[in-house]
């Protein structure tokens, strides 16, 4: 059992990874590939609802996946998307990026080979990736609209037998280490991280939630 203070920590990162944008009709939906299958339900469920006319899904096998599944993140969130009824004429597949970076820069080439010039994105992700998804695709597109999205579950109802609250919480706070540090690389713009945001985090890392920081 976690404690209620590691929890009020934890949901503190929760809630800074969410951006809060208001859902608009874009050019097109693009979901980038991970081990929640749940995010691929997102993207059909607004595709279903006519926030776009195009649906993309972007990933190979990732840090996660790779010892998961042998399929690429991108193909079996696609198979999802049909079986929802997303026709798949609509879909384009980019299924060899294996970060989020690639997930754009692959984007970035499918769309110029099918000679596709779009302005408006919706980029749907897992709830506590929001905030770096926005980061990286704003650094490699800037020119571009972006709205960012994820499946609409609370803290409390995300972890699930595959993804269990102790490994969240060590992925936001290895995702918050990324979101200070990855814009002096030149792979994210820069994001305002809240004093008692950081201070959650330095909690959590002392706790023991360090299984993702990034390597020393």
């Amino acid at each position: 059992m976690i404690p209620n203070e590691t929890l009020e920590l934890a949901k503190k990162l929760w809630d800074y990874h969410h951006m809060q944008h208001t859902l608009q009709k874009a050019d097109c939906i693009l979901v980038l590939g991970s081990h929640d299958l749940r995010v691929a339900d997102r993207g059909a469920e607004l595709y279903l609802q006519g926030y776009a006319p195009l649906l993309i899904f972007s990933g190979g096998l990732g840090n996660f996946t790779q010892g998961m599944w042998t399929e690429p993140e991108a193909d079996k969130f696609a198979k999802i998307a049909v079986e929802k009824g997303v026709p798949k004429e609509a879909i384009l597949i980019e299924n060899t990026s294996s970060n989020t970076g690639e997930n754009i820069l692959f984007t970035q080439q499918l769309l110029q080979e099918k000679n596709l010039n779009l302005q408006n994105f919706i980029v749907v992700q897992k709830p506590y990736m929001e905030r770096r998804s926005y980061a990286t695709f704003k650094k490699h597109w800037p020119d571009k609209s972006l709205i960012v999205t994820s499946p609409q579950i609370s803290f409390e109802e995300y972890p699930t037998d595959e993804i269990p609250l102790n490994r969240v919480i060590s992925i936001m706070a290895g995702d918050l280490q990324r979101i200070k540090f990855y814009p002096e690389k030149g792979f994210q713009i820069y994001q305002q991280i809240p004093d008692d945001v950081w201070q959650a985090y330095e909690k959590l890392v002392q706790l023991g939630y360090s299984e993702h920081l990034m390597p020393s």
